[in-house]
């Protein structure tokens, strides 16, 4: 099915036109609806079981930033359920869901850029595509920028194939991470570029608030660019739900504030558990590797509880990471520290292993390495590390650090 035999007009706004070629084929059992070449204005779509919809070569749907034409609907943000205007491209429900081609999906995120940082927002920004309990779900190809918030969320989705996608958001833009699976299943990211103004890819699996601690699991991500953002790829914070079973191989940060980045805190509860990180090239990054059982930032997170040196009780809200394997990776031009290692004196992180890797350091204006409470800016500081339980460094070799090359406090 065209768009164009639905009454769809290159240069005018064609969001129900395009509507309703989705809904035609969901009620014949599905089919490809295909958006041609030129520039569709359009409103929020809703995706149905069995639809593809397709973007050919040139093909552009450029979404309105009015902000009425995106209903208020309860779904989570941040691992908490809120009030939140509907993603400009949403199912819930739904199976066998593709979006795919060689076109671009332009979000117009300036005008919920501004408002947001003004206060001005009724209800949280949307996401630019979010499927939620969904199952077997299709995008690859195309090219997506400006998002008004979180670019691609699939959401408690089970079999997610996400491959060739270009995403690109101003360096400036807040909250436009890339790509961020939350509480899903089997997801497989592939050959994906990104370039965002927050994390490039971020697994999360919750937070306490959160009606069901649903995991993220079974997750690879393989042979993708991140350049820019705050992260490259990132697990956490919101992990109460517990992330495991996560493989990253054969990638490429560039320019990224941290590279392997695992954070949570206190009150979080929950595991990251089970990682493997094989293959990676890191250049122009802040540290390229951290795991920060301190992070600071979000609901909560200024609490003294949070940075508390002391020992606190062990229960449900005690965060845990264990078995995290990095190897064969290789770093230029890190900035301030060649790894951050932060447990916590009554979870300490546990197998952290380090193989066969090379880091070199170049010397910059000092800046905080990790993102908690207690860290200072440094520049050419090495690995440091503090309550960890089994910490294996093999073949591991750093250049150009100043003072201590290791540094280990409450470490075995």
């Amino acid at each position: 099915m065209n768009i164009l035999d639905f009454g769809a007009v290159r240069g005018a706004f064609s969001g129900e036109a395009i509507q309703r070629a989705i809904d035609a084929a969901a009620a014949q059992g599905g089919g490809r609806v295909t958006v041609p070449a030129g520039v569709f204005e359009t409103a929020g779509l809703v995706l149905r079981s069995n639809v593809e919809l397709h973007l050919e070569s040139g093909a552009v749907l450029r979404f309105t930033d009015d902000f009425d034409a995106y209903p208020i609907i309860r779904t989570r943000w941040e691992g908490f359920e809120q009030d939140s205007h509907r993603p400009l491209i949403y199912a819930k429900g739904e199976e066998n869901i593709a979006l795919t081609g060689c076109g671009t999906l332009e979000g117009c995120g300036r005008k919920w850029w501004t408002a947001f940082r003004a206060g001005e927002m009724k209800a949280a920004r949307p996401c630019f595509i979010c499927f939620e309990n969904c199952n077997r779900v299709l995008m690859e190809g195309f090219k997506v920028t400006n998002s008004p918030a979180w670019t691609v969320h699939p959401l408690c989705c089970e079999n997610v194939t996400i491959h060739g996608l270009t995403v690109v958001n101003p360096s400036d833009s807040p909250n436009t991470d890339g790509i961020d699976p939350e509480s899903c299943r089997n997801v497989r990211i592939s050959a994906c570029h990104i370039d965002v103004g927050d994390d490039c890819i971020a697994v999360k699996a919750g937070t306490e608030d959160a009606d069901q601690a649903i995991p993220c699991e079974n997750i690879t991500v393989t042979g993708c660019t991140m350049v820019h953002g705050h992260g490259g790829v990132v697990l956490g914070s919101e992990m109460s739900g517990s992330i495991r079973r996560v493989a990253i191989s054969g990638c490429v940060f560039d320019g990224t504030d941290r590279g392997i980045r695992i954070k949570t805190r206190r009150g979080r509860g929950g595991s990251v558990e089970d990682v493997s990180v094989t293959g990676v090239v890191m250049n122009d990054v802040l540290c390229p590797l951290v795991i920060n059982l301190m992070y600071f930032c979000g609901k909560d997170g200024k609490k003294p509880i949070v940075s508390d040196p002391n020992p606190q009780p062990v229960d449900e809200t005690t965060p845990h990471v264990r078995r995290i394997r990095m190897a064969d990776i290789v770093v230029t031009n890190a900035k301030s520290a060649a790894a951050c290692l932060c447990g916590l004196p009554e979870a300490p992180l546990e197998d952290i292993s380090i193989v066969n890797t090379q880091i070199h350091l170049v010397e910059s204006e000092p800046q905080v390495p990790v993102m908690n409470a207690v860290a200072r800016p440094v520049t050419l500081s090495g690995l440091t590390a503090e309550f960890v339980c089994g910490l294996h460094l093999t073949d591991l070799r750093i250049v150009g650090a100043r003072g201590e090359t290791i540094a280990l406090k409450n470490v075995t």
